[in-house]
């Protein structure tokens, strides 16, 4: 047989890679196009997981889909759907095998990067009234003072009726804004790094700026634009601590190019594939193998896994403060989440066992994102931070290591003003001490990486449950703990 050219192998074996378009007809093409028209309708009606979620529901209902009922019996070709909290939408067709045999699974998250209000957002100052915020999900934050921004949500008033919330999307409805500095007043705001041209806390929203008439009294602009909220939707600013508002560009879907082949939109990460992924099935029939789609409030998710990871170590752990409270309710340190531990009685000493157990609780909140979603996310930077410390000060200021024993190495300065600290040894001797600052958290991590494997079970029942109430007590927490499995 005659040796191959290189020629004839490359192509023999590799892949001929070729723009799309050259593959399809023209009647593909027209398809395409045609999906893309629905892509844009759905991303300008789904521009919040609310949204997304009542617009999937929405869209289901309209292709025979009904709501999941426990009690009944499904036959192969039947179409049901769940919605959680009006948040995530599950959809399923049922297939003729049987699900003992497997399913199709697919999930996709519709949440995107966005500006949340705090729960006291509206302030006045320098006459111009703003709604405080702070950022959701990864963003560019110099970005946002450059767009029109509308206001998507809910409001809870205390006779129990919600208000929804949508301006800025229609032609006749004020948009908001990020203020920024005009070009030659910059010059400090030029000398910072770009991820700090704009910080999180300048991030937030000018509602206003006209006095209510009157002039005697502070907080007049302030004062005007509750009233104009309360005469369009009947709130009170108390009713604001009940309110999940959001900020998103103002913006509909557009095509992009003198050929339209891209579409310029808001949100397309990770609606892209929320919105393939919900198309796919609702055209779908008569399936051999049941096709569920999960469509669902990807972060909210990460954070009650993250933050059951830290309760279900502390909790497995001796020496370790009883969880009193777990909320995945973001607060308005910007915090997404987080697991109370309270001491009981008086206690002002911590041993060595109860840091080095307080270190693998920190460590938890990380573990469990790993062992579940099989990545990280920016979610534990001030877990990270309170590890090294503890574990620093562990070696360095409460002599409970080994290696140095009973030796002050470090002093703490200015204790009421930040109390900064700084060592006091030699070059050699603090290349050492990052190593066992390393090594004892590492030994943390693997700890907690144990404990939630070993517990897996209770890590997904626990999360589910705190994904459902978004804020359970320690009571709670512990009777799903100690229940038995069935």
């Amino acid at each position: 047989m005659a040796k191959e050219t290189v020629k004839e192998l490359k192509e023999k074996l590799l892949q001929k890679k070729k723009n799309a378009i050259l593959r399809m007809d023209d009647a593909e093409l027209k398809a395409c196009d045609k999906f893309c028209e629905g892509y844009k309708r759905f991303l300008d009606a789904a521009k919040t997981e609310r949204e997304a979620s009542a617009e999937i529901v929405k869209m289901a209902k309209a292709r025979g889909f009904v709501e999941f009922d426990q009690k009944a019996h499904y036959k192969p070709g039947d179409k049901i759907f769940t919605q959680n909290r009006e948040k995530s939408v599950i959809l399923a067709v049922i297939g003729k095998d049987s699900i003992e045999n497997g399913v199709n699974l697919v999930a996709a998250h519709i949440d995107s990067p966005r500006l949340d209000m705090k729960q006291n957002p509206l302030y006045e100052k320098d006459e111009v009234a703003y709604f405080k915020t702070h950022y959701y999900g990864g963003i560019k934050k110099y970005q946002w003072p450059t767009v029109p921004l509308s206001l998507h949500g809910v409001i809870l008033k205390a006779d129990g009726s919600k208000v929804n919330v949508n301006i800025g999307e229609d032609e006749n409805d004020p948009v908001f804004c990020v203020s920024d500095l005009l070009p030659h007043l910059a010059d400090a705001q030029y000398k910072r790094p770009s991820t700090q041209l704009i910080k999180g806390e300048e991030l937030n929203i000018m509602v206003g700026s006209r006095p209510f008439r009157d002039d005697e009294g502070s907080e007049l602009v302030k004062l005007n634009i509750m009233m104009i909220l309360n005469e369009k939707y009947g709130i009170v600013e108390d009713d604001f601590i009940s309110a999940e508002l959001e900020a998103v560009p103002a913006f509909k879907a557009k095509d992009v190019g003198f050929d339209r082949s891209l579409v310029g939109s808001y949100g397309q990460d990770d609606r892209v594939c929320a919105y393939t992924e919900l198309m796919a099935v609702l055209e779908l029939k008569n399936p051999a193998r049941t096709a569920v789609a999960i469509l669902t409030d990807k972060e909210k998710s990460i954070v009650s896994y993250h933050e059951i990871g830290h309760a279900l170590v502390a909790a497995l752990q001796s020496h370790s403060a009883p969880v009193q409270k777990i909320t995945i309710v973001p607060r308005t340190s910007g915090a997404l989440g987080y697991t109370m531990q309270v001491d009981e009685g008086n206690h002002y000493l911590m041993t060595k066992d109860e840091i080095i157990n307080k270190i693998a609780t920190l460590t938890a909140g990380r573990v469990a994102e790993e062992i579940v979603f099989g990545s990280i996310t920016t979610g534990a930077s001030n877990d990270i931070e309170q590890a090294t410390k503890l574990a620093r000060a562990m070696i360095t200021r409460y002599g409970m290591s080994d290696e140095f024993g009973m030796v002050a190495m470090e002093t703490v300065e200015n204790a009421y003003l930040g109390g900064d600290t700084s060592l006091s040894c030699s070059a050699e001797t603090q290349a050492r001490i990052d190593a066992l600052v390393v090594s004892i958290v590492k030994e943390q991590y693997q700890k907690a990486t144990q404990i939630l494997t070993e517990n897996r079970a209770k890590l997904d029942e626990l999360a589910k449950y705190l994904y459902e109430k978004e804020t359970i007590t320690g009571e709670e927490f512990m009777n799903i703990l100690n229940k038995k499995e069935a």
